[in-house]
């Protein structure tokens, strides 16, 4: 059994939230939850989680507060007006959303001088498949001692957390990820494309380079349903691969480093938003290189 004498309160039950918060309920773990949009809450809900009627509520029930929530503006707001003004000494956040890592380090700041509450910043990696298998990365930013709770707290959802340093580490080793992340996918959707027009078997492809160089994740998620051009099932969001590249392209310039693939990959997340698919699966991507001329 995991530990339940600590009270967690998740706020943004999404695509990963609800999975993560089906994990911790799995584990023994009383968990409160809130969402901005209610009819989210049923699924959690049905599997015992408590649903908060305010975030006021929650944050007074509880001991530590995971965050999973869309961008830097979602989790400011969140904690600007809903945590702060309810919080003490001795509770924790974790910030398992991908935001700013400079906005990361002003609310962590923020929280510890007006309330005296702690922050880890712990995004994470794997997709909704590892929040389901409780097979997440996550990579973490904060004090010694608050990471200690974090590595016990999200025991059910990680196959490794790594302690990147203070906080704002851990944002800043996942737009690290979410380079290679982007790049990855955009040229697995580029290369798809071509075997198809090529006269490859395209649904071989995966199968074919299983286990060699050119393997990884996003093309054994995603290549099947590039050759298929079936994208019904929504695992992740274009929006939110874009969103990270534009905030690795804000650091490197505040850094004076050029990073032209991760910009280059922006541009192209940019361009295939525009057409609509901002909401849908990365593997629509394919579709950019399909398109009749």
């Amino acid at each position: 059994m995991h530990d339940q004498h600590r009270k967690l309160g998740f706020i943004g039950i999404g695509l990963m939230g609800q999975e993560m918060v089906l994990r911790l309920l799995a584990a023994g773990d009383s968990v409160h939850v809130w969402n901005r949009s209610e009819e989210k809450l049923a699924t959690v809900v049905a599997a015992g989680a408590e649903a908060c009627l305010s975030l006021s509520q929650l944050v007074h029930a509880v001991d530590v507060i995971l965050l999973c929530l869309s961008d830097t503006e979602a989790v400011a707001e969140v904690v600007k007006h809903g945590i702060l003004p309810y919080g003490c000494s001795g509770k924790l956040i974790i910030d398992l959303s991908s935001i700013h890592p400079q906005t990361t380090r002003e609310l962590a700041d923020l929280v510890k001088q007006q309330c005296g509450m702690a922050w880890v910043d712990a995004p994470v990696s794997g997709g909704v498949n590892g929040a389901q298998q409780g097979s997440l990365a996550i990579m973490a930013g904060g004090h010694l001692d608050d990471i200690a709770i974090a590595r016990e707290v999200l025991k059910p959802l990680y196959q490794q957390l790594t302690h990147m340093g203070e906080v704002g580490a851990g944002q800043l080793t996942k737009i690290c990820n979410q380079m290679i992340v982007s790049c990855n996918v955009l040229v697995i959707a580029e290369m798809m494309a071509l075997a198809k027009q090529a006269g490859v078997d395209a649904n071989k492809i995966p199968q074919a380079l299983a286990g060699g160089f050119a393997d990884s994740k996003p093309l054994q998620i995603t290549g099947q349903e590039m050759a298929d051009e079936h994208f019904s099932q929504i695992k992740w969001r274009v929006k939110t691969l874009l969103k990270d590249l534009n905030m690795a392209v804000d650091v490197a310039h505040a850094q004076g480093q050029a990073i032209p693939m991760s910009g280059l990959a922006a541009q192209l997340l940019q361009l295939h938003g525009h057409h609509g698919y901002l909401e849908q699966d990365p593997a629509t991507l394919i579709k950019m290189f399909t398109a009749k001329k």
